[in-house]
């Protein structure tokens, strides 16, 4: 079993990025669809929980209903939907640690040594941002940013940009490699998503 690494988790603030339209699944909030009878997001949460130090909920509809699970919720400067970096820029600003990881709700099935990985390999790198990789292409909304890096995200969003992964790249990000860790990329956009989800859990209990 890998050895938790405590440093990682002091330093680390975790942001479940649940801000999006959701369009392909009609529209419905996907932090609250419910998977096993239970929101997806907190399925997010229970694997997160262990690994940092604060939890916050980057949300813009729902407020409510996400506040009741027991996390600050931080909405988008902007009412547009502008996409996962500016649910990170908002988070940032409410971080206290020196690091903030993002985590998307649609992703129920994130590893226990998520932060861990990204964080020593990040740090070992001299990098002020890292993003994971599935071996076959970037998974930049789980990523890992300093706190540093706020102002220069501010920026480049108040500048009519979006794509997270451009950003990354004015920073000589650390790409982070998951290929061991495939399920952690089965996000849900889909009720067919849902239900391939669903199918990995019933094989794969123990």
């Amino acid at each position: 079993m890998r050895r938790i690494n405590t440093k990682a988790i002091d330093s680390v603030t975790g942001v479940v990025l649940a801000g999006g339209r959701a369009i392909r699944m009609g529209g419905e909030d996907k932090g609250l669809v419910l998977l096993r009878d239970r929101p997806m997001i907190q399925w997010v949460l229970d694997r997160l929980s262990s690994q940092v130090s604060k939890i916050l909920i980057s949300a813009n509809r729902n407020k409510t209903q996400y506040a009741e699970l027991g996390y600050r919720v931080v909405a988008d400067n902007a009412n547009d939907f502008q996409g996962p970096l500016a649910g990170i820029a908002a988070a940032l600003e409410q971080t206290e640690t020196p690091w903030l990881v993002s985590v998307p709700c649609d992703a129920p099935l994130l590893p226990l040594d998520l932060i861990g990985r990204l964080h020593d390999q990040v740090v070992r790198g001299g990098a002020r941002a890292g993003a994971a990789h599935d071996g076959k292409r970037l998974q930049p909304v789980f990523s890992l940013v300093h706190r540093d890096l706020l102002g220069d995200l501010v920026a480049y969003l108040e500048g009519g940009e979006r794509k997270i992964d451009r950003w990354l790249e004015r920073h000589a990000f650390q790409s982070v490699d998951f290929t061991d860790r495939e399920e952690m990329f089965l996000n849900v956009n889909t009720r067919l998503d849902l239900q391939n989800v669903t199918t990995w859990l019933q094989q794969n209990e123990t």
